[in-house]
C-alpha cells in the first residue's frame, strides 16, 4: 500500500498545504489544498474520499475536485464520511448556495457524487484496503482511521484532543505508522484544548498510553506554519526525535508534503 502526502498542514503559506492522503491511486483521505497538487489524470483515478471531518482544511478542495473530474467520470465519486459530517457538507457546501449539489446534478439518477454514512468501530472495505473508523474528540463530529492491505495498519489520528479511546484500539492493532496532529505550540495550549486539537505538553501524554511492546515510527501533522519549528523544538524536549541516540522513547518524525510511504 502507498500512501502519498498531498497536504499535512494545519493552514495554508508558500509550500504548505491542508490536510489530504492519496492511499494508492483510488483512495483519498481528506481533500484538503493538497489536491490542487495532482494532475488531472491522477483525479480520475480516484473513486473514493474518506473524509475525518467537515472543517475547512480537510474538505476545501472537494467542490473544485468535483466541479473539474465530474463530467468525465462514468459513475459518481463515492464520499465516505460520519453522518455529522455528511449533513455539514449537504447543508453548507454542496447546497446551491456556495457550490452546486453534485449528489442531483446532472440528474438524480446519475449524479457527480454519492454520499455514504459511516459510524466509529465500523470496517470499510474498499478497493483491497481494509478501512476501520477510528473515534477522534474535536469540536464537530469527526474521526481518525486505520487503513492496511493485510499488513501493518497506517493509522491518521483526524483531529483530535486527549483520546483514551483511540489508543485503546490501536493498542490492539498492527500499526505501521501513526500520523497524529499537533496543531498549537505550548503557548498556544490554551486555544489547543478550547478547540480540542493537541500541543506538544498534551501529546506526550497522549503518548503514554502507548502499549509497552509497541513501537513504530510517529509522523507529526497539522502543525500552523507560523509555529512548525517551535513545536517540532517543543515535541524535541520531551521525546528524542531520531530514531538513534540515547533515551530514545518513540520515534517521531514531522512530517512533510510530498513525502511517499509504502506499507
Amino acid at each position: 500500500m502507498k500512501v502519498r502526502v498531498l497536504g499535512c498542514s494545519g493552514a495554508i503559506a508558500k509550500d504548505c498545504r491542508t490536510t489530504s492522503f492519496l492511499i494508492d491511486d483510488d483512495v483519498l483521505v481528506d481533500a484538503g489544498t493538497g489536491v490542487g497538487d495532482l494532475t488531472l489524470q491522477e483525479m480520475r483515478q480516484i473513486n473514493h474520499v474518506i473524509l475525518t471531518h467537515s472543517h475547512l482544511d480537510h474538505i476545501a478542495a472537494l467542490p473544485l475536485m468535483v466541479d473539474t473530474i465530474g463530467s468525465s467520470r462514468a459513475t459518481p465519486l463515492q464520499i465516505h464520511a460520519l453522518a455529522g459530517t455528511i449533513e455539514a457538507l449537504k447543508v453548507h457546501v454542496f447546497n446551491d448556495i456556495i457550490w452546486p449539489d453534485f449528489s442531483r446534478i446532472p440528474a438524480p439518477e446519475s449524479p457527480f457524487v454519492s454520499f455514504h454514512e459511516h459510524r466509529v468501530g465500523q470496517t470499510l472495505h474498499i478497493t483491497g484496503k481494509a478501512i476501520e473508523v477510528l473515534p477522534a474528540v474535536h469540536t464537530v463530529p469527526a474521526c481518525g482511521y486505520a487503513i492496511t492491505t493485510g499488513g501493518g495498519c497506517w493509522v491518521f489520528s483526524g483531529d483530535t484532543e486527549r483520546n483514551p479511546a483511540f489508543w485503546r484500539r490501536i493498542n490492539q492493532l498492527e500499526v505501521a505508522m501513526l500520523v497524529i496532529e499537533t496543531a498549537f505550540s505550548n503557548r498556544e495550549k490554551d486555544l489547543a484544548k478550547r478547540s480540542l486539537h493537541l500541543s506538544p505538553m498534551v501529546l506526550a501524554d497522549e503518548l503514554d498510553f502507548i502499549a509497552k511492546d509497541k513501537r513504530y515510527p510517529i509522523y507529526i501533522t497539522h502543525t500552523k506554519p507560523a509555529e512548525t519549528e517551535m513545536i517540532m523544538a517543543e515535541i524535541q524536549r520531551f521525546d528524542q526525535t531520531a530514531v538513534t541516540g540515547p533515551n530514545v522513547t518513540h520515534d517521531i518524525r514531522w512530517l512533510r508534503a510530498g513525502q511517499e510511504f509504502i506499507l
